[in-house]
């Protein structure tokens, strides 16, 4: 967390942006992004892994709305850090970040189809990404 708020602050005061509204609304994505990917991860606690595994199905907290929030989150944060420096090279990362979460929130959803079944896909069918 202290790292991600450091970054943040780095990247506000770094910015070639002048202190306008981008700047400002980059700066809330932010923040809003470090925040989802720390709910996230603190909810998952022990379920938490870089591999996709089962160990149990987390379906409380943020993870009742939305099946994969730490991508969602992460997504957030890079694109608001690419409103807030607008620089090309961070639309770049988002645009290909996007497309390897929907293919890493893939091998997850596998992998826990495999271990749960049904009770995943009720689980799939009432959240959403």
């Amino acid at each position: 967390m202290i790292v991600g708020l450091w970054a943040i602050l780095v990247l506000f005061k770094k910015s070639h942006n002048p202190y306008g509204t981008a700047r400002w609304v980059g700066l809330g994505l932010c923040l809003i992004g470090l925040a989802g990917v720390i709910v996230s991860r603190y909810t998952l606690g022990r379920s938490f892994s870089i591999r996709p595994k089962a160990t149990a199905l987390v379906t409380s907290g943020i993870y009742s709305r939305i099946r994969n929030p730490i991508y969602v989150s992460g997504i957030i944060f890079i694109a608001g850090a690419a409103v807030m420096c607008w620089q090309p090279y961070f639309l770049a990362i988002v645009a290909v970040m996007i497309p390897m979460q929907i293919m890493r929130a893939r091998r997850e959803a596998r992998v826990l189809e495999e271990k749960f079944g049904n009770e995943y896909r009720e689980y799939r069918q009432r959240t959403w990404f």
